[in-house]
């Protein structure tokens, strides 16, 4: 399981009485399991389509235990008492920033296109739209 985020024993024997117990509905899957994987997804910024299915179960399985537990507190119950261990390092710094950029931002098939401005007059004020000659100029470099 090399390159796949799973708790030891230790950790898992301090995680596990932190979790809600005695629920209505049906049994839920392998904590351990799930919660690795929930791990693993957040570390690897956030993509539940990185957790395999043969290592931490199905994706929708992680997503919806992260969601319903973000919704009752569960997450900030577990954070506060995780944060209280005496044998931790006196500075914790979590981070859950995560920078992103839309796919527009690289520019469109084909690459960015220069923009090209009619030719300038005396008289003229410059101008910051686009001109329309943009095709004409894209047209002929190909």
């Amino acid at each position: 399981m090399s390159g796949y985020f799973w708790f030891s024993d230790e950790q898992w024997a301090r995680l596990s009485p932190l979790l809600p117990r005695g629920e209505r509905g049906a049994r839920r899957v392998d904590d351990r399991r799930v919660l690795s994987g929930i791990v693993h997804a957040l570390k690897s910024g956030g993509r539940w389509s990185d957790c395999p299915r043969e290592v931490y179960g199905p994706k929708k399985t992680l997503y919806n235990r992260f969601v319903r537990w973000s919704e009752r507190g569960v997450w900030e119950r577990i954070f506060k008492e995780v944060a209280t261990i005496p044998d931790l390092p006196d500075r914790l710094f979590l981070d859950s920033t995560c920078i992103k950029v839309h796919r527009c931002a690289g520019g469109a098939k084909g690459g960015p296109w220069l923009m090209v401005s009619a030719g300038r007059t005396a008289a003229a004020t410059p101008s910051s739209t686009p001109s329309a000659m943009h095709t004409d100029a894209r047209s002929s470099s190909c």
